[in-house]
């Protein structure tokens, strides 16, 4: 599914016309984007980002109050979808975003590698409590974790997997799990190369057996509810959210071999790829997003932080260092030269087989 989402603009041909004649009297005058006297940006800026549309919505109310003299619109697209997007983008020529708010590093890299991207070494990064790119090509904006789901009102907890392991190998489960789909979520792409790290390709032919179903999140709650599933794999934010927002009795199992901590990355594109090549204003608001005002509006959106000792947490989250001292990590240059030998044996020993 893909969104627009950001500040409407005005109909009417006149006003088209005149904005066209405004455009063309700042070139004449010298590059017009970035910020202005008061110290915030101008122009326009697109972001292509993975994010919920709510929680997009939300944001973009913030950067609408925080930064009024900057056109701040956002797309909206599953992981692979944004992929498919920039890669038919680049075979033109230019990308249609100036920034992106992605799932997990790997695409960073990769972005990287082709000189896609603008490099910043942002002020609050020193405050940063994940890994970044060390020249600022990219920074961790959003903490998130997959973990494993149970309804206690259909089941016992010490009655289903507790581990990544078990849910993949505990007969006593098999035909009620459910997990997203890595060759469309990024955040399962991330999942699926630490548990292929961890336990070998075997890990895909067991969910294969498991008869595991490859679905999205929201279906997966909703048969956690009915007791079609016993467990799911799922990210921590999608049930904190449904456990503030309709007070559902699911809960959240941090998996006993280490929960999967994935850090969803900002990066700017470079001016030669950018749509507005507006650069300065790409930089105000990265800081924006990576300062505790950003990091607090991250926090109401269910995921966590990624600044160090942050003072709130998601609604009903436990404390990011707990999470953090047992985690199961992701190879983030295996994630990226791996990908598509991971996805086709993902899908030959699970998808294929339903």
């Amino acid at each position: 599914m893909e969104k627009m989402c950001g500040k409407k603009g005005a109909p009417g041909a006149a006003l088209v016309i005149l904005a066209v004649f405004l455009a063309l009297f700042a070139g004449c005058r010298g590059k017009s984007s970035g910020p202005v006297e008061g110290g915030g940006p101008t122009g326009k800026i697109v972001i292509y980002t993975s994010m919920y549309e709510d929680i997009i919505e939300d944001m973009d109310a913030a950067l609408e109050k925080q930064f009024p003299n900057c056109d701040i619109e956002f797309f909206y697209g599953g992981t692979g979808a944004l992929q498919a997007k920039i890669a038919a983008e680049r075979d033109s020529g230019r990308l249609g975003c100036d920034m992106l708010m992605v799932a997990e590093p790997s695409y960073s890299l990769e972005l990287k590698d082709y000189d896609m991207l603008h490099a910043y070494k942002s002020p609050q990064a020193s405050a940063l409590d994940f890994d970044y790119d060390a020249e600022g090509y990219w920074y961790p904006v959003r903490i998130c974790n997959m973990v494993l789901a149970y309804n206690p009102e259909k089941f016992a907890k010490n009655s289903i997997p507790n581990s990544l392991y078990d849910f993949a190998y505990d007969a006593g489960v098999r035909g009620a799990i459910s997990m997203s789909n890595p060759l469309t979520s990024g955040t399962a792409m991330a999942a699926v190369t630490a548990l292929k790290d961890a336990y070998g390709y075997e890990y895909f032919t067991a969910l294969g057996r498991q008869n595991v179903m490859v679905e999205s999140g929201s279906v997966a709650l909703t048969k956690l509810e009915t007791g079609e599933c016993k467990v799911i794999m799922i990210l921590e934010e999608s049930v904190l959210k449904k456990r503030e927002e309709e007070g559902s009795k699911l809960e959240v199992i941090y998996p006993t071999d280490g929960t999967i901590i994935i850090p969803s990355t900002i990066m700017t594109v470079s001016e030669a790829w950018s749509a507005n090549k507006n650069t300065a204003a790409a930089e105000i608001i990265t800081d924006w997003f990576l300062s505790p005002e950003g990091q607090a509006n991250i926090v109401a959106g269910w995921m966590h932080s990624a600044r160090a000792a942050f003072p709130t947490l998601p609604y009903d989250g436990i404390p990011t260092a707990e999470i953090k001292a047992n985690n199961m990590p992701v190879n983030w240059e295996n994630c990226y030269r791996q990908r598509e030998e991971i996805r086709t044996k993902f899908e030959e020993a699970v998808t294929s087989r339903r």
